[in-house]
């Protein structure tokens, strides 16, 4: 019995959109499910559940409809077994040519003048196993489909290239003796060949699509080196337990999520995170499981295994954008239903309108068989669906996680942008923004700071001393260090009796009317904290001040301006004071401004911008999640909380803003391909099969074209596979 809420199958045979409807229609009437969404490309039905349920019935309803499914543990084939049927549809497809070429080839040399013909015996020889054995697959497939009550591509193919093959016969059988039919042979034998090419081209295209998902797959290392009590062993990873500790040496791929407990290095996370450039290591810092270690030996606590991985849960979410549909799906899934019994139609409308009108039965035959190979349900069903799988895969290389199709529809559209502040265009931790010496020697009174500050664990004293580090400060020892509660600290040095402290300090040492107020009520007014440096004895007197903020993230101002460019408005919705909100807004350009929200009212804020387009939200929080829900589209930063990323409808892996629009693009760049694919697939049909019923379309040519629309399809998903975001100055952002 499933514990879970959802389930995945692997479907078998499936070849055009009316058979992935027709699954999807068997499944949902099983009683417990709730939704069901099966995806063409990936072969794969995603089927959401009200409640636990035996497996074995969702695989029977698909054997019902004439289909065959797995067990969910079985339900992703590997390289091998991929590649083995692939090479057993080439040399299926390379002696269908074979036997093929012959039957055609005279009418390859008709237009040099050439006019030969090979013998009804050698004709009937070659095009029998082509019809027989390799076009088997399509009459056992048209069987189910007829014992379904129901139409598929494969029915189409095997009327049409029955009734070529079938005339071939009849025609052959009435000829008198020493006399030359006019055979149909060539025109089934090619069909067939030239759909089994499309078909070929067409899975090796969607392996491309899910190549993605094998890449992210192919992180997962099996084995680990476990340390107990300092001796070291090689285990799989399933034997590993959290808080367990593991060995990685240089050029290993981290086996677990964890953290560094010994040991200094950097490691390789580009696949994961986009991330470019190595992240240095040390201990205390998080590693996660796929990445590259680099050249130092780490030790690594075991923090998270299995699905709980930060890959499993991007794999996870790259599978679960994929199996959904795009809400421009539903208009091909109803096109779909009818599309087979209308094709059915039309041929059979063209077959009686020849014959009435006075032409041979023969004549009227042939424009009914174009009829049914020129349509093409396949093109209709991959155009959506290898999109979506090309461009969520594209997205994800490059730390972009689309959560759901819908989010990746819907973020074309999007014309306003709603950044949360700290965490997501801020660093969120505090730096010296602003200093100030008296005796303009600001590089004294850092070190002065600094040494106050020398041990505390406090966020601004942490500035303090990183402050000190970049300009290389030596930081004396201090003696007497005393911290005064809720003003500051204070201390000794070389003598002097120093202190650093806020507002109350400056009014507890008697020096409300010092120099530099001016200049504090400035930095105020921008939001800033502000330390005050004193000497306290023998006459207290201001040493100087400081004036500590959060920054920018780096590519903040120029996602900013990107969005811009796009004409798409970008807001900032924060918590935090207005000074501050608006020192940032004013660095970034944005000029609207929406500061000491409430968290609650943050998703009030977000609704009434969206009576004027399509919003998208931006946040890392917890704060920001009703924020996140309330948008058309959210998008969460990396590094945030789990909260607001399963509020968001995409996820960035990297604290990038630049990735911000560069989701946006690659959702604008998707959603035309869905549109591009979609217009070709009706396009095909709506030209082919008008010209193959008026008769100016021969099968052989309609085969050809059927099997080149699939193909086109897929392939022009495919340079989704080449997109990378741009950042102002030319380079890559990832």
């Amino acid at each position: 019995m499933l514990e879970s809420a959802t389930i995945e199958l692997p479907i078998a045979g499936m070849t055009c959109a009316s058979c992935a409807g027709r699954v999807e229609r068997a499944l949902t009437k099983v009683p417990g499910v709730a939704q069901v969404s099966v995806n063409l490309a990936s072969e794969r039905a995603h089927i959401q559940l009200l409640g636990q349920l035996d497996p074995a019935l969702l695989i029977d309803a698909v054997s019902q409809a004439g289909y065959s499914a797995s067990l969910p543990q079985d339900n992703r084939a590997s390289p091998e077994d991929v590649e083995q049927r692939l090479r057993k549809e080439r040399w299926a497809l390379s002696l269908a040519i074979v036997l093929a070429l012959p039957l055609v080839l005279p009418m390859l040399l008709q237009p040099f003048g050439i006019h030969w013909m090979l013998p009804a015996w050698a004709q009937f020889a070659l095009a029998t196993p082509v019809q027989l054995i390799f076009g088997a697959r399509f009459y056992v497939a048209a069987w189910k489909a007829v014992k379904a009550g129901a139409g598929n591509m494969d029915l189409l193919v095997a009327i049409g290239t029955s009734a070529g093959y079938g005339l071939s016969l009849y025609e052959w059988a009435r000829a008198g003796a020493g006399q030359m039919p006019h055979l149909y042979f060539e025109a089934s034998a090619v069909v067939i060949a030239l759909v089994l090419l499309g078909k070929y081209l067409e899975s090796r295209a969607k392996r491309q699509t899910a190549s993605a998902i094998r890449a992210l797959e192919a992180l997962r290392p099996e084995r680990a080196v476990q340390v107990i009590d300092g001796r070291e062993q090689d285990v799989a990873i399933s034997a590993l337990r959290l808080n367990d500790l593991v060995r990685v040496l240089p050029g290993e791929r981290f086996p677990v999520d964890g953290e560094v407990v010994e040991g200094q290095s950097h490691a390789d996370e580009a696949l994961i995170s986009g991330e470019s450039l190595p992240v240095p290591k040390q201990p205390g810092d998080k590693v996660t499981g796929g990445a590259i270690n680099g050249e130092g030996r780490l030790l690594v606590r075991t923090l998270a295994l299995g699905t709980e991985t930060v890959l499993a849960r991007i794999i996870r979410l790259v599978e679960d954008a994929q199996a959904g549909k795009a809400p421009i799906q539903k208009l091909v899934d109803r096109v779909s239903q009818v599309f087979v019994p209308v094709v059915l139609l039309l041929a059979l409308a063209t077959l009686l309108g020849w014959w009435l009108s006075g032409a041979p039965i023969e004549t009227a035959i042939i424009n009914a068989v174009a009829v049914l190979v020129i349509a093409c349900p396949c093109a209709l069903g991959l155009a959506t669906p290898t999109a979506i799988m090309a461009g969520t895969g594209v997205a994800a290389r490059h730390g972009i996680l689309i959560k759901d199709a819908e989010a990746l529809e819907r973020a074309h559209a999007v014309r306003s942008v709603v950044f949360d502040k700290t965490g997501t265009l801020t660093s969120g931790t505090p730096r010296i923004v602003h200093s100030h010496a008296l005796d303009g020697n600001e590089r004294q009174m850092l070190q002065l700071a600094g040494a106050l500050q020398r041990g505390s664990e406090h966020p601004l004293a942490k500035a303090v001393l990183d402050a000190c580090r970049e300009q290389n400060l030596t930081v004396a020892d201090v003696s007497a260090t005393q911290s005064l509660t809720g003003r500051g600290i204070a201390g000794t040095l070389h003598g002097r009796d120093l202190a650093l402290g806020n507002r109350r300090l400056l009014d507890d040492s008697g020096l409300h009317n010092a120099p530099l107020n001016l200049l504090a009520q400035a930095w105020e007014a921008e939001g800033r904290t502000l330390s005050w440096l004193i000497e306290r004895s023998p006459h207290p007197q201001v040493l100087g001040l400081f004036a500590f903020g959060d920054t920018l993230k780096p590519g903040a101002v120029d996602a900013v301006q990107q969005l811009a460019a796009e004409q798409i408005s970008s807001h900032l919705l924060t918590g935090d004071n207005r000074g501050s909100a608006h020192a940032v807004a004013q660095a970034l350009g944005i000029t609207d401004v929406h500061a000491e929200v409430l968290p609650a009212d943050k998703a009030a804020t977000v609704v009434e911008l969206k009576k004027s387009g399509v919003v998208a939200m931006v946040g890392d929080g917890i704060n920001d999640a009703p924020a996140l829900a309330a948008a058309d589209i959210g998008i969460a930063m990396g590094g945030g909380t789990d909260v607001a990323m399963h509020a968001a409808g995409i996820t960035l892996m990297r604290g990038d803003p630049r990735l911000v629009p560069a989701a946006l693009e690659i959702s604008r760049k998707t959603y035309a391909k869905i549109r591009q694919n979609l217009f070709w697939a009706f396009v095909y049909n709506l030209i082919g099969i008008p010209l193959a019923a008026f008769g100016l379309l021969n099968p052989v040519l309609a085969g050809a074209a059927m099997a080149l629309s699939s193909v086109s399809v897929v392939s022009n998903a495919l340079w989704l596979k080449t997109w990378k975001p741009k950042d102002p100055t030319g380079g890559d952002v990832a």
